[in-house]
């Protein structure tokens, strides 16, 4: 009987078509978290293979051999070879393209040795036809002896077939396979029964990886001495080990594939693939049409975006007036309405444009585009220090900072490495779109150049580029500090092209907004309380006094009008005096040449935290301060003057704010991520002082021009 719930581990070559069949698999039910005790993504998934077995799918890193060299490749091999403690797969789903099957057999002939149930998933059948490539797939199954099934992930085909195949192989008894597909033993037949004396049911194949890597299994200190008594007995060589093994495979996978594969001769035609990269890889054309592709990219943020962020808006505007209409006058109520529903409103109103970005990065690494960009930048990179590797955590920067440095562990080179990591967290992520959008809307017309440039559009683009234009300038100066030699190479494989996974955007964009209303929403509902109760009270008997002083203006007022201006100078006054204010106040004499107030102040102070509280400091400040609970916070931040009645949010001042989020590094979350992969506190605290000492100073520069 098979157990009730299955643990499959995914596995197969990077661009094979894991991810799609992942997600056609598990659909919206997917968690993401790390593996224990390193920073590598865990993504798993439930699926139902039958009416009585459900099945935990666990997506491992994309590898090409069970020879590991980056951080998330030791990943998979641990969990493969059962040495990662609670996750001991029942089976092994592998993931192979069809289109290019020699290569993937490798790594499917290593798990087979394993002695560990497989089944074969063969995607990318509809390019290997385009290829004139035929798979006898019975004839395969004979020749593996394990199951082969053919599987388009993205139109949905071959997956009830699949789920069957799991299920049945579930049910088998679960005694070790006797199939070999390369006879490991004889490479090293004393060490291997050596090993096996040890642990009497491991595989020949184990056994020469324990030989090799018992370091790095969770074994205790007697074991790992008898393992290293007998390779020093046998003579025991890795590295010979490994290439003979290597060579014995292709000799055994060339015959498979001469037997049971078709394929075209030397003069096959060029797939649309190899078309189409003459165009977008070419040296001239391929930099202007990825200028294009950023541009649409940056445009498309505004357009799609603005009828959702005005609902939403005008939403929040009507019910704070509603709520401050209907509730009584209490301390509660106005937590409710200026610390709470304003807070919420600032979260919700980006959520649109959170969606739209994640949507639209998700259509180029679908399609085979966003590798595309990492080949077109290695040029340039390595002219400042780092190559085409640090592209794609460089792009990641542009969602969060966080992950985009754990995943420059690809990076083989320590030096390119480091430089990344102090570099990325220029590249404007997500949590900056709120702040740029607020602004601009603030102080840029909504004017188009020949119908369909948007200036909007075009300054949100300035933005992103002035920060990657800075990573590049600051990683160019860095390199002539930062002593470390080591050569490096680029070797990058580049997806063919394909449609975008309408699914899986959606998939991704629901998640990045769940995300970002959960986490980064319970930071700013916090804070946003917080703010509330630093805006609302403040030290010693100061607002009271504040209250009695306009209370006697008041009473000796009869018009109504100059009532409605006292209560609003109230309101402004009393804010003035609180906790926030004081704060505000206090760092005013240094923020002042930059063109910010103390309630920007506050909002730099608040945003170390996390870049978008921004937006929620600044509803909970004009909450606070002002009388009018049906303007929006763009209508309030509009209207905000200083002490001589000049505009707060003038071209200069919000173009100078702007450039500071661009290049000021405030997020605790990243400079503790910093410490965790440089080991160090020296690297992050130069990042810190770099950032934050460019960001003033650029700053600086963009004010005293505009003004």
């Amino acid at each position: 009987m098979p157990k009730p719930f299955l643990h499959i581990a995914l596995v197969g070559n990077p661009n094979s078509g894991k991810s799609s069949l992942f997600n056609a698999l598990t659909g919206l039910n997917q968690k993401v978290g790390n593996f224990p005790g390193v920073t590598v993504d865990k993504k798993t998934g439930l699926i139902n293979l039958d009416n009585q077995v459900k099945a935990e799918l666990i997506d491992l890193p994309g590898t090409y051999s069970l020879y590991p060299r980056r951080a998330d490749e030791w990943v998979a091999y641990k969990v493969l070879m059962g040495a990662e403690a609670g996750m001991q797969p029942d089976l092994v789903l592998l993931v192979a393209d069809a289109s290019n099957l020699k290569r993937n057999l490798l790594f499917c002939s290593q798990i087979i040795d394993l002695k560990i149930p497989v089944v074969m998933a063969l995607t990318m059948n509809d390019i290997a036809a385009k290829k004139d490539i035929k798979i006898d797939i019975s004839g395969l199954e004979a020749e593996l002896g394990i199951p082969v099934v053919a599987v388009n992930p993205r139109k949905n085909k071959g997956l009830s077939e699949l789920k069957k195949v799991l299920s049945h192989v579930a049910r088998m008894q679960p005694a070790l396979q006797t199939r070999e597909f390369a006879g490991t033993h004889k490479l090293a037949p004393a060490a291997i029964n050596g090993v096996q004396q040890l642990f009497p049911q491991m595989s020949d194949y184990a056994a020469i990886h324990y030989l090799i890597n018992h370091e790095h299994f969770p074994l205790d200190a007697p074991t790992q001495t008898k393992i290293e008594n007998i390779e020093a007995e046998n003579q025991f060589n890795p590295t010979k080990t490994q290439a003979e093994e290597i060579m014995m495979r292709y000799t055994r996978i060339r015959q498979i594939m001469q037997q049971h594969v078709v394929e075209p001769g030397p003069l096959e035609k060029k797939l649309f693939t190899e078309k189409l990269d003459n165009l977008l890889l070419h040296r001239v054309w391929g930099y202007l049409i990825l200028l294009v592709v950023l541009f649409l990219l940056f445009q498309s943020i505004f357009w799609l975006a603005a009828f959702p962020m005005d609902g939403i808006e005008w939403l929040f505007a009507q019910g704070s007036g509603w709520l401050a209409n209907v509730l009584p006058t209490a301390w509660w109520s106005d937590l409710i309405v200026n610390g709470l529903f304003a807070g919420l409103g600032g979260i919700l109103v980006f959520v649109p444009q959170i969606m739209i970005l994640f949507g639209l990065i998700t259509i180029l690494e679908d399609t085979g585009y966003m590798a595309r960009i990492s080949f077109l930048s290695d040029k340039l990179m390595r002219k400042v220090g780092l190559n085409g590797k640090s592209v794609m955590p460089m792009i990641s920067g542009f969602a969060c900072a966080v992950p985009a440095i754990m995943s420059a562990r690809n990076i083989e080179n320590r030096k390119e490495r480091l430089l990344t990591i102090l570099v990325t967290p220029l590249m404007s992520c997500s949590a900056r779109l709120p702040v740029y959008t607020i602004l601009i809307s603030l102080v840029i017309d909504d004017k188009y150049y020949l119908g369909f440039l948007s200036l909007q559009g075009l300054v949100m683009m300035g933005l992103y580029f002035l920060g990657t234009a800075m990573a590049l300038v600051v990683s160019y100066v860095m390199k002539w500090f930062i002593r470390i030699s080591e050569k490096s190479f680029f070797i990058l494989e580049l997806p063919i092209y394909r449609g975008p996974r309408w699914k899986n955007v959606l998939v991704t964009m629901v998640e990045k907004a769940r995300i970002f209303v959960t986490d980064a929403g319970k930071v700013i509902m916090v804070i946003s309380l917080l703010l509330w109760f630093l805006s609302s009270y403040g030290p010693g008997d100061r607002m009271k006094q504040v209250e009695n002083k306009y209370a006697s203006l008041i009473i000796a007022t009869p018009q109504p009008e100059k009532i409605d201006s006292l209560q609003k100078q109230l309101s402004s006054e009393k804010l003035q005096h609180s906790y926030a204010g004081i704060a505000g106040h206090t760092i005013e004499p240094l923020i002042r040449p930059l063109g910010f107030d103390w309630k920007i102040g506050i909002a730099l102070i608040t945003s170390f935290a996390a870049r978008e509280v921004f937006v929620g400091t600044m509803a909970t400040l004009y909450s606070v301060e002002e009388s009018d609970d049906n303007a929006s916070l763009r209508e309030k931040m509009e209207s905000a003057r200083h002490r001589d009645g000049s505009k707060v949010y003038t071209l200069a001042a919000a173009l100078s704010l702007m450039v500071f989020y661009v290049l000021a590094m405030q997020c605790m979350s990243t400079l503790a991520v910093v410490k965790r992969e440089t080991r160090s506190w020296k690297w992050p605290v130069f990042q810190f002082a770099y950032m934050t000492g460019l960001a003033y100073g650029m700053s600086w520069l963009v004010y005293h021009i505009w003004s």
